[in-house]
């Protein structure tokens, strides 16, 4: 890309999007980092370098790898003008994280519907691990966005997820209510443990059969990989999440079934997505 600048002084990356709107903000960051962006022919290392009128940018990137990115379809269960309601396949990101190789995902398929929202998560609500399938809402403008969040963040959404794990609980129903913080010694993994945020979950037993339990969860706090942590704890791992001792198999057994909240114009609504079929079976093999 070779391109003079126009309008008022910006910073790099956000420009860089500008022109080349397929990218993410974390994309064109990375680009900048790693030595492949110059600013009058000088190399520029800093994304938030900023750059005036007649300033001219290269990026040396070959644009048609991108064009090698998959295109996702994915399942929509609702939308209208403001957001977008999904059911998240297993194996998909909700975001990127910032890498340099792109990867299709909830959110780059976003970009083509939102309004007035930039940046490599926009749109984005809630994640889902990219694991664990479901229903997912997405906002389509700046308003909806905070409209929505906010109700995540007073904890006025309901979550139901659905989730096969081994042998039988101790109970049919009970509230686990333990504190969950980083594993100082596992990176990227969480722990309950004293020094944690507060988190409780819900579960019902559902159903029992050859050694596996179907189980209702409903979260009432938010922490990463809550639930896989509590029932981990319990000696009961989702079947799939290796990460936290489950059994080896062809998926995480965690899928968000329902999810209860207010659409702007104070509409309450609950949308379900429906059980993955390997859920039946896995529980009558």
């Amino acid at each position: 890309m070779n391109q003079h600048t126009d309008l008022k002084s910006t910073r790099l990356d956000n420009k860089i999007i500008t022109y080349l709107p397929t990218l993410s903000r974390s994309f064109a960051a990375e680009l900048i980092k790693s030595g492949k962006v110059t600013v009058n022919k000088m190399i520029e290392l800093k994304p938030s370098h900023k750059i005036m009128p007649d300033d001219i940018i290269d990026v040396n990137y070959d644009l048609q790898e991108l064009k090698n990115i998959p295109q996702l379809d994915l399942p929509v269960i609702y939308q209208d003008e403001n957001c977008i309601v999904i059911n998240k396949p297993t194996g998909i990101l909700s975001h990127s994280k910032g890498g340099f190789n792109p990867e299709a995902t909830v959110a780059s398929w976003l970009q083509s519907r939102v309004m007035d929202m930039d940046g490599d998560r926009a749109g984005i609500i809630h994640r889902l691990d990219r694991a664990t399938s479901g229903v997912m809402i997405c906002a389509k403008n700046n308003v909806t966005a905070k409209y929505l969040q906010k109700q995540f963040a007073d904890r006025k959404v309901k979550k139901t997820y659905m989730a096969i794990v081994e042998d039988n609980l101790n109970h049919e129903s009970a509230m686990i209510d333990m504190s969950i913080e980083r594993n100082p010694k596992s990176p990227g993994t969480f722990r309950v443990g004293p020094n944690g945020k507060s988190a409780q979950t819900f579960y019902r037993t559902i159903k029992t059969k050859h050694g596996y339990s179907l189980i209702e969860l409903k979260p009432t706090t938010g922490r990463t990989h809550q639930l896989r942590v509590h029932l981990s704890y319990l000696k009961h791992p989702i079947v799939g999440d290796e990460l936290y001792d489950g059994k080896k198999a062809d998926r995480l057994y965690l899928h968000a079934e329902q999810l209860e909240i207010t659409l702007p114009g104070g509409i309450r609504r609950v949308f379900t997505a429906k059980l993955p079929s390997e859920f039946a079976s896995l529980l009558n093999s």
